[in-house]
């Protein structure tokens, strides 16, 4: 039976259990580990762990944490856990900077390139699988868009809002739209211009080819019970309440055009700036939101299988093989 909110299954859930892994031993190439998961899963706590334990570093791979003026509404690392253990990608850029998945790519692929100069092992974790799979696998060759054509998405989005778009990249490719942000429209834009432009759908261009990196990958995704994640959500979204979501939000208030902002947590909280909806409305529709984002997240990993699911039990095991193994 799968859940509705959070698309984790009940009872078997079709992946493969932590007994049938092995983690093999390579004293030949550097190893970058990846921790994936839905939202609110605890992969910077046990990155961190990993990280410790290893005597390593981290790469944040969290799209929203990228940004230093977003900090309570995206569970950016607080200053105790930045001091655990040293990580890369966290507020580097500000929310009028333009950084897509390209440039985090390339940025990240130097990156290792100087720190596996250094280190045997570094650690990857957030939960934006575009940018994961940027790093460990490339990015497929999209066709060129006539300027025409990105003006036709443009005016789509001016005149129809994030709702035209949603509609549309449904509409013409329902498989990209259920993995998708849907609340990003960068992402949304981008399949739409590749639809028109080819007539075709944007999921037919992500051929899924591997581009063979010179450092080995091992992947990590912490799994969670459904309703065990649905309650860990609902906490976090009450203690960034707590921490002060509402005055960071409102200091971001006079930007909210941008694109950066167009987030879970921030948008809810404009509404009910604009007078749209009650302070708990908008509390309860992050929380609703949220979880609608953890089953994309889920839907998403559950298309790679080169993924090891893992969950708090065998964390200790993890890394106790992990050792062993780097």
């Amino acid at each position: 039976m799968r859940n509705a909110e959070c698309g984790i299954m009940r009872g078997d859930t079709g992946l493969r259990p932590y007994s049938e892994f092995r983690i093999p031993h390579s004293e030949s190439k550097k190893t970058l580990i990846v921790i994936a998961g839905p939202t609110a899963s605890g992969k910077t706590a046990f990155a961190i762990k990993v990280a410790k334990a290893l005597s390593t570093v981290i790469l944040s791979a969290d799209s929203r944490q990228f940004y230093k003026e977003m900090s309570i509404g995206t569970a950016a690392p607080t200053e105790e856990e930045l001091s655990q253990a040293k990580h890369y990608f966290v507020h580097h850029i500000s929310i009028g900077d333009k950084y897509d998945v390209a440039d985090y790519e390339r940025d990240a692929l130097q990156l290792l390139d100087e720190l596996f100069k250094t280190h045997n092992v570094v650690v990857m974790t957030g939960g934006s699988g575009l940018f994961i799979d940027a790093v460990c696998n490339g990015i497929d060759e999209m066709p060129d868009i006539e300027p025409e054509i990105r003006q036709k998405v443009e005016n789509l989005l001016k005149e129809g809002g994030l709702k035209a778009m949603q509609d549309e990249t449904q509409r013409l490719d329902p498989e990209y739209f259920a993995i998708v942000d849907q609340q990003n429209p960068r992402r949304l834009q981008r399949a739409l211009e590749v639809c028109y432009q080819t007539g075709k759908t944007f999921t037919s261009f992500r051929s899924g080819n591997t581009v063979k990196r010179d450092f080995e990958i091992k992947k990590y995704a912490l799994l969670w019970k459904r309703e065990a994640l649905i309650e860990r959500i609902d906490k976090r979204v009450d203690l960034m309440m707590e921490q002060g979501l509402l005055e960071e939000a409102k200091s971001l208030y006079p930007k909210r055009h941008l694109n950066a902002l167009n987030t879970v947590g921030y948008k809810e909280l404009f509404a009910y700036f604009d007078g749209k909806c009650k302070l708990e409305e908008a509390v309860e529709l992050i929380k609703i939101h949220t979880r609608q984002y953890a089953k994309r997240q889920m839907t998403w990993l559950r298309k790679d299988t080169s993924y090891q699911w893992i969950t708090v039990d065998d964390f200790d095991k993890t890394l106790s093989a992990l050792r062993q193994a780097t």
